[in-house]
């Protein structure tokens, strides 16, 4: 999973990327595009490596874009450049800030910044989808590409995302090659002062985010990246000090795992345990297809093993010897924390 880290000048944009990689990027307005790669703690997944000792273990990843912005405080809105690279990512994270910035004239103002970014990508849809339009006129289109277009500017003159459209409603098969910014789901930081990092969104907030179908999450990044650099063991303590149960990484996965409904499944061997996310909803076979596409084509059935109930028996033998090893066809839906076999033939 790619996620782009976007904010206007002075949000500690870069700060947040430092908290959620453990890296140590410069903190300065523009520069170059900077790449962090975190592994997704799962303890399902350290147990099962504990029972199968595989040679080695994958952890599901995120890899965390931070994207440039503009050069200069004065700047509010993203350039041009900035918007094509986040067109890369599966998701895009908006910094805001809700802290006071002595290199800033302006106070903090997440409200206005949230509404420009939103107002950008809008505009910057719209203008693609005016464009197709306006060919269309000349090229004569599929007629479902041209309904979708249509649905598309009528949507985005409405002032909502195109993420506001349902899979049913707006079918994305034809459109992924045009990089819409408002199709990609929205994960909103609200980096704020040390004292206001356990408080929760506020309710104008919420119910904004709500409206343009997007997500929030609150830290505070300048204190929380001092934390991330502490030893495990420490890390604990301080983070009880600010009212927090979890540190901010570990918050944010739940907040983009909850928007993007993703859950996990496992295979486990001598040979590797990994964990794979998937869309909740998928079948047993897209989750082969997620494996390999071999997998998926020569499809047979999936030997399933609830983690629970894997755990209950302690290992895959007893399982199979209570009866209990589930036996499931292509379109079994596959579970958060299922292992699975996947028997195939290509």
């Amino acid at each position: 999973m790619k996620i782009g880290l976007v904010g206007f000048a002075g949000s500690g944009k870069t700060t947040v990327f430092n908290t959620l990689t453990g890296l140590d990027v410069p903190v300065g307005f523009g520069g170059e595009l900077h790449l962090g790669t975190v592994k997704v703690p799962d303890k399902r997944i350290d147990l099962l490596t504990g029972i199968f000792k595989p040679r080695k273990t994958i952890y599901a990843e995120i890899v965390f874009s931070d994207i440039p912005g503009e050069h200069g405080a004065e700047k509010k809105g993203l350039s041009q450049k900035s918007l094509q690279q986040i067109r890369d990512q599966d998701v895009l994270c908006l910094v805001l800030r809700a802290f006071p910035n002595p290199a800033l004239d302006a106070p903090a103002d997440p409200a206005a910044e949230l509404d420009a970014f939103h107002t950008e990508c809008l505009l910057a849809d719209l203008a693609m989808v005016e464009r197709r339009l306006e060919r269309a006129k000349k090229d004569k289109p599929d007629p479902h590409e041209l309904a979708a277009f249509q649905l598309m500017q009528q949507t985005l003159e409405q002032d909502l995302p195109l993420r506001s459209l349902a899979a049913q409603v707006l079918d994305r098969g034809k459109l992924t090659g045009y990089g819409f910014l408002s199709d990609r789901p929205l994960l909103v930081v609200l980096n704020r002062s040390e004292g206001e990092a356990a408080q929760p969104l506020p309710e104008a907030m919420a119910a904004r985010l709500k409206a343009i179908h997007a997500a929030g999450v609150v830290l505070s990044a300048s204190v929380e990246a001092e934390i991330a650099r502490m030893e495990p063991a420490d890390q604990a303590a301080f983070l009880e000090d600010l009212g927090l149960k979890e540190s901010a990484l570990a918050r944010f996965i739940h907040t983009a795992y909850g928007l993007l409904d993703l859950v996990s499944f496992f295979t486990v061997g001598p040979d590797e345990v990994r964990a794979w996310p998937v869309p909740r909803g998928s079948t047993a076979k897209q989750a082969a297809g997620k494996i390999h596409t071999d997998l998926e084509r020569g499809f047979i059935r999936a030997e399933v093993m609830p983690y629970e109930v894997f755990l209950a028996y302690g290992s895959e033998h007893a399982l199979k010897e209570a009866g209990k090893l589930q036996l499931e066809g292509k379109d079994y839906v596959v579970a958060d924390g299922d292992i699975l076999n996947i028997r195939f033939n290509v």
